[in-house]
């Protein structure tokens, strides 16, 4: 059961937090659309390192109150009053598919960051010779077709989807992202029931009372970031599918070329999806983010 937090501004905000009051913190930053749930990997790992790990739905989201207009950076001030409400000082920050280009932004800006974790995170989209949409699968071309067109459009987009993703169970969300889903990612949400369930309780929550955070997410991506990758001072984990037609291998070969390459550690996995490259492998990746942060955990 998520709990509500005020925010400075009077919005509200859903988030959770499991593990003990006196882990360190793991501050999780969910996709495109998503809520406050995390995986059922990540909350396993956490508990079993006696991480604590905060988690909170984006603006527009479940019951978090929309941020009309709201850019990627947007997330950092969000976060932070979070931060300071659960009195944490310090903390890694991972994010993923929309969450990584937010992750980005708290590794650039977010005090008491030590380190954040990209998978498959989109790149710019005015990023410099990368064609942004190649390798998409159709529905992410129809839907960034639909972003660049302006709100009105958007909106009618996602309403279209809306009533579907509600409704759909793992399989009727597995046949309903057929064309974003390569057969490496259908297998892994087919095969982990508890990630297949996770999926469609995370819609379920994020869409319940309307495409607003869906809606502005996808526009944020097709704007400014409201913040430069050479912000960055803080090491970086990106990680990166060859299969994944969410967000196409391109876009993690750009940000691989073009973050400070003093703070990357890059992990361009050919076979891997957009699921896949995170599921099987989530306590390596954990791991290698604690290290890079110079934490240690509990066992």
């Amino acid at each position: 059961m998520a709990h509500q937090f005020q925010l400075p501004d009077g919005r509200n905000l859903d988030y959770v937090v499991h593990g003990p009051k006196d882990g360190f913190p793991v501050v999780w930053i969910h996709g495109t659309p998503g809520a406050y749930i995390p995986t059922p990997e990540l909350t396993n790992i956490c508990e079993k390192k006696n991480f604590k790990l905060i988690s909170a739905s984006r603006a527009g989201y479940g019951g978090s109150t929309r941020n009309k207009g709201r850019r990627i950076v947007d997330v950092v001030a969000d976060l932070h009053a979070l931060n300071q409400h659960l009195g944490v000082e310090q903390c890694i920050v991972a994010g993923w598919s929309g969450g990584g280009p937010h992750a980005l932004a708290c590794a650039a800006r977010l005090p008491g960051a030590l380190a954040a974790l990209c998978v498959a995170g989109m790149a710019p989209y005015d990023a410099r010779g990368l064609d942004w949409m190649a390798g998409q699968g159709q529905d992410n071309i129809n839907e960034t077709e639909a972003s660049l067109q302006g709100e009105e459009v958007l909106r009618k987009y996602c309403e279209s989807q809306r009533g579907g993703l509600l409704k759909a169970d793992v399989a009727g969300i597995v046949e309903g992202l057929s064309s974003i889903l390569p057969p490496v990612d259908s297998e892994v949400i087919l095969k982990n029931a508890s990630m297949g369930q996770n999926m469609v309780e995370t819609i379920h929550v994020a869409l319940k009372n309307s495409v607003d955070g869906w809606i502005d997410d996808d526009l944020s991506f097709i704007t400014s970031w409201g913040f430069e990758l050479d912000e960055i001072k803080i090491p970086v984990l990106l990680y990166q599918g060859g299969e994944d037609k969410m967000v196409p291998y391109g876009h993690g070969q750009w940000l691989a070329e073009n973050l400070p390459q003093d703070k990357l550690r890059k992990h361009l996995e050919p076979r891997d999806g957009h699921i896949s490259i995170f599921i099987g492998r989530g306590e390596k990746i954990i791991d290698e983010l604690l290290e890079a942060a110079k934490v240690t955990s509990v066992d």
